[in-house]
């Protein structure tokens, strides 16, 4: 393992402190819109992503949310529950489950998700529009460094 000058621990330990504050802050505009329509932050993140990115095996709604499997089977259900999305099997591999919005939840979302969109711009205005593709860029060097270091 690679030694480390005391400033460079210093300004790695500062770093991730910033990071998490700002991950905090800005994460609390999306709980906060969660609430306001009813959901917990972890069931507006599986309409969200059902959404966005259209049906997905259960199998990884957990390891896209970065979620336990016993906790996507519980926000599953709940949301299937209340009619918002539904299970369908994969006619190629029977065990392979997709969730998929309903009606009820495409129409739903239709509705709200403008509004999270503009709430969660509105966490980022302070940063201009080069600032957000720099610091995306950084974040995605960062977690692919940091995700390969994990494997080491």
């Amino acid at each position: 393992m690679r030694s480390y000058t005391e400033e460079e621990l210093q300004s790695a330990l500062d770093l991730f402190r910033i990071f998490a504050r700002a991950f905090k802050s800005v994460s609390e505009h999306s709980i906060r819109d969660s609430k306001e329509h009813g959901f917990n932050p972890t069931e507006f993140a599986v309409l969200e992503l059902l959404f966005t990115r259209g049906p997905q095996k259960l199998q990884q709604i957990g390891s896209r949310l970065l979620l336990v499997s016993g906790n996507v089977t519980y926000v599953i259900d709940k949301l299937e529950k209340n009619e918002f999305i539904y299970r369908e099997q994969d006619p190629k591999d029977k065990r392979s489950v997709y969730a998929k919005l309903t009606d009820k939840g495409q129409k739903y979302l239709d509705e709200i998700y403008p509004i999270h969109a503009i709430r969660i711009a509105r966490a980022f205005s302070g940063l201009s529009a080069e600032e957000q593709e720099e610091l995306k860029a950084l974040l995605k060097k960062a977690g692919v460094h940091s995700q390969h270091l994990l494997f080491r």
